[in-house]
């Protein structure tokens, strides 16, 4: 195994956000906490220590018992749920979607960042527990962008009817999906294990959450990962608070709406709130709560009540309220005495959105952490790499940019104008002097003979490239199939493919090299060769 890393600035597929926080430039500063590294995490448990309230992980550990009543959890994972009864124990935290059998590779890189972190963080301070928790967006109505996963180039998908949360959708119609993916995988050891393993999550329970839960915790178990639904009446109770002040204040609208002005100067908007960022949730039904004419209403629906009545509602049914992409993350930090949320790029933006409003509410706001980010690549894959003088940072070139420099490189004749352009440029810069001195009417002449010329120089450019591909033909198809087979649909591996094609391969030796490999705290991209 040999890893290698870049910078996540030179890849060119994350945000000027991103790249800027972890550079930690000064500006962003107001928007965050604490910046990820070991040090600052003594301070951070310090702060979260003297908030969290002995009940409320009673309340936790009693509700995590009762959810993995029907699952065969390792001694580790039920030790850290027991842990969490203890002051000096505390979360690291990712959340994710109930992708169909995880949906792509970075399912399986958020946990593994919670996982080896926990680990490097009891090495740090040994007096403390730290537990990796995944949070399964059971909540969550957006099932088009989970009812389907990629393998090889095809796309495994479930046609199912859905209203209302996703976790509660029943597992109907996955025996078709069942059958089509095992035709896919073929026959092997490996296969029959993957074989086993969509079979006893997806067909032998009755709902996605417990089929999420029963996969996510065939995967990791061995190392401890807790898994937590908190689509649950005894944990929102302790929540009550924050949404009755939603529901009555609109904190959240306005302390959100006061950042993105500052926040918008300089980088784009995740999410915008809304005045009221809670949806009602019952059986099959999701939606929004508005405020119109005095009275709450739930949007599509005829629901409605008045202030006593929404408030009554609450303290007796708080299941019924489900928080949206603004509230989920107080709700979590308020239910967990969580340290770090691990997130992608455009988890942590709007993460970076919300921290005013924690110190409105005082909830200590997180450390946020950029999840690892892999390219794995194959024996056979580097080896042809390496034939073509492909290099690490140029494999990452968007597919023109990467032909064409690859062209110019390998090309007996140097099909780059660059230098001839300076040359016409500086030429020009004596015309427009010379206009200048005897007829300004001419500056504009002058200015379009430049253009005219420089385009001129760029065509003929362009057309001796093409030329010159085409004579290297064999040469760009194979380096075209080389980053192909790496970036699919011209996007990050993790972004696309399923951790099953790797599965395939690797077998059981793979989530222990990415155990091996991934260091959270690295904050770089890694290029892994398994």
């Amino acid at each position: 195994m040999h890893q290698h890393y870049i910078p996540f600035r030179d890849t060119g597929y994350f945000s000027s956000l991103i790249c800027d926080y972890l550079d930690e430039k000064t500006e962003l500063n107001p928007f965050y906490n604490r910046f990820p590294n070991l040090e600052n995490f003594k301070a951070q448990i310090e702060e979260k220590q003297v908030s969290v309230r002995a009940q409320s992980r009673t309340v936790l550990v009693e509700s995590l018992n009762r959810q993995y009543q029907n699952i065969e959890a390792s001694k580790q994972t039920l030790q850290n749920i027991e842990w969490l009864k203890a002051e000096n124990t505390f979360t690291i935290t990712t959340g994710h979607q109930l992708n169909l059998f995880t949906g792509p590779l970075y399912f399986l890189y958020k946990i593994i960042s919670t996982i080896n972190l926990s680990k490097q963080l009891k090495a740090a301070y040994p007096k403390n527990n730290f537990v990796p928790v995944y949070w399964m967006a059971t909540e969550d109505h957006d099932f088009e962008e989970i009812n389907y996963f990629n393998f090889k180039g095809k796309k495994i998908q479930w046609n199912h009817q859905s209203k209302g949360a996703v976790g509660e959708l029943q597992t109907d119609g996955l025996d078709g999906v069942f059958e089509l993916f095992s035709k896919e995988l073929g026959h092997s050891k490996n296969a029959d294990y993957l074989k086993r393993l969509f079979e006893d999550a997806y067909l032998k329970h009755s709902n996605l959450t417990d089929a999420t839960r029963f996969l996510a915790n065939a995967l990791f178990a061995a190392y401890g990962l807790v898994i937590i639904d908190a689509n649950h009446a005894d944990l929102k109770k302790q929540f009550i608070p924050f949404m009755e002040d939603e529901l009555l204040n609109q904190t959240s609208y306005k302390s959100v709406s006061k950042t993105n002005e500052a926040l918008s100067k300089d980088y784009g908007i995740q999410v915008n709130p809304r005045e009221i960022n809670l949806f009602y949730l019952k059986e099959n039904l999701r939606e929004r709560i508005v405020f119109e004419d005095n009275l709450y209403k739930v949007l599509n629906t005829e629901v409605s009540w008045d202030k006593t009545e929404i408030q009554k509602e609450l303290l007796e049914h708080p299941e019924r309220f489900s928080p949206n992409v603004i509230m989920r993350p107080l709700y979590q930090e308020v239910i967990l005495p969580n340290l770090c949320y691990i997130g992608g790029g455009g988890e942590l933006a709007y993460w970076f959105q919300l921290k005013d409003y924690y110190n409105k509410v005082k909830i200590p706001f997180p450390i946020l952490l950029l999840r690892n980010s892999v390219l794995i690549q194959t024996e056979k894959q580097q080896e042809k790499l390496d034939k073509l003088n492909i290099s690490k940072a140029d494999i990452f070139l968007k597919p023109d940019a990467f032909i064409n420099k690859k062209v110019r490189q390998i090309s007996d004749i140097d099909i780059d104008f660059s230098p001839q352009k300076e040359h016409l440029k500086k030429q020009f810069e004596e015309l427009y002097q010379l206009a200048e001195q005897t007829d300004k009417s001419f500056l504009g002449a002058v200015k379009a003979q430049e253009v005219k010329q420089l385009k001129g120089l760029d065509n003929l450019e362009k057309r001796l490239l093409k030329a010159q591909k085409q004579q290297l033909a064999d040469q760009v198809s194979r380096m075209r199939d080389i980053q192909r087979a790496l970036f699919p649909n011209g996007s990050l591996q993790e972004r696309n493919t399923n951790f099953s094609e790797f599965y395939l391969e690797y077998g059981e030796s793979l989530i222990p090299n990415l155990i091996k490999g991934l260091q959270p705290l690295k904050n770089e991209f890694l290029i892994l060769n398994l």
